[in-house]
């Protein structure tokens, strides 16, 4: 079967290459063998096959993948043949607290992920995908979606009337919007975008930003909000935007650390920290369990992901050379 597998280390995009790798083999106890139609680009990935994050010769890119079952091993209940599944971006992470093994596997980075055909692996690394999802819309979940349920209902407790301030218009900040309108929240988005914003004024948010007009947009959504500040800000820049989100946040607020698309360490305003006594939580994706919970929460509010690009499997590199570009808005899909 084909996959995509990284070159010589540090990998490029350039040394991304398709090779033939064997067919997965049959399920045994506990497995099931899924045939891969679907995978979605996500940031971590890009560190990947850039050689940001160190990963071995000939690994497999990318950490979400979905498919269809094609056999199921003995003692599988849960699933049958024919079914729509969608990985977990942590295998060993079922619910609870991440054992310390969790970030050490992750597909796509410390081992093998879903850029290929077919997979054969424990039930327990897949979750039903959302009634009436296909493939592609499953696969966005994994990361994306999944980061942004647990930031807003998992490690904050988001409630109707809140408001919560997205940046950018990437998987998570889109799935943030779309997940706090469902809930009853305010939405303000930023965007050095015109044409982006209104895309996200025609997704439900209440007020927009662009960054690049009003730099000091910390201050700008404290007047939005009559100088209150708001309840919840999914940060996705990191170092370099972490103190405008601090400065948009209400006293007592959250700030929920996911990205370093602004730079992965810099100064801190502590005095603005703990004088508005925030809470700054850094969260990469979540369990299965949790993402058992998105996907109630999808089906019971019918929420379709955005997607605005597909490209072919053989095609990854240049899909990844789209996501530099900016271009994109939602999520980029990958057809297997």
């Amino acid at each position: 079967m084909k996959a995509i597998q990284t070159g010589s280390a540090p990998s490029t995009l350039e040394t991304l290459k398709l090779a033939d790798i064997d067919d997965a083999a049959p399920p045994g106890p506990g497995e099931i063998t899924v045939a891969l139609k679907a995978s979605s680009l996500n940031y971590h990935d890009y560190a990947v096959v850039k050689g940001m994050i160190p990963a071995a010769e000939g690994r497999i890119p990318m950490s979400d993948g979905a498919g269809v079952v094609q056999a199921v091993g003995d003692k599988v209940t849960e699933y049958a043949v024919g079914d729509i599944v969608v990985s977990t971006f942590f295998p060993d992470w079922l619910d609870g607290e991440p054992p310390a093994t969790a970030f050490t596997r992750v597909p796509g980075d410390g081992i093998d992920g879903y850029a290929r055909e077919a997979v054969t692996l424990p039930a327990t690394w897949f979750t039903r995908a959302p009634k009436g999802y296909t493939p592609a819309q499953a696969a966005t979940l994994t990361c994306a979606g999944l980061t942004a349920w647990r930031a807003l209902f998992v490690d904050y407790t988001l409630k109707p009337g809140d408001t919560v301030l997205v940046q950018g218009t990437g998987g998570v900040s889109i799935f943030a919007l779309q997940f706090a309108k469902a809930a009853g929240a305010t939405v303000i988005a930023t965007s050095s975008s015109d044409e982006k914003l209104e895309r996200v004024k025609a997704l439900g948010a209440d007020h927009v930003i662009n960054y690049k007009q009003v730099e000091a947009w910390g201050p700008k959504a404290l007047e939005i909000t009559g100088g209150r500040g708001v309840d919840c800000v999914i940060e996705v820049g990191g170092s370099g935007t972490l103190d405008q989100s601090m400065m948009a946040t209400r006293v007592g607020g959250h700030v929920a650390l996911i990205g370093v698309l602004a730079g992965f360490a810099g100064p801190v305003q502590t005095a603005l920290l703990f004088s508005k006594n925030l809470t700054v939580q850094g969260l990469t994706v979540g369990s299965r369990q949790h993402q058992l919970e998105m996907i109630a929460g999808i089906e019971a509010n019918g929420i379709q992901p955005v997607i605005s690009d597909h490209f072919a499997l053989a095609d990854l590199a240049d899909a990844f050379r789209h996501q530099e570009s900016g271009k994109h808005f939602g999520k980029i899909a990958i057809d297997i």
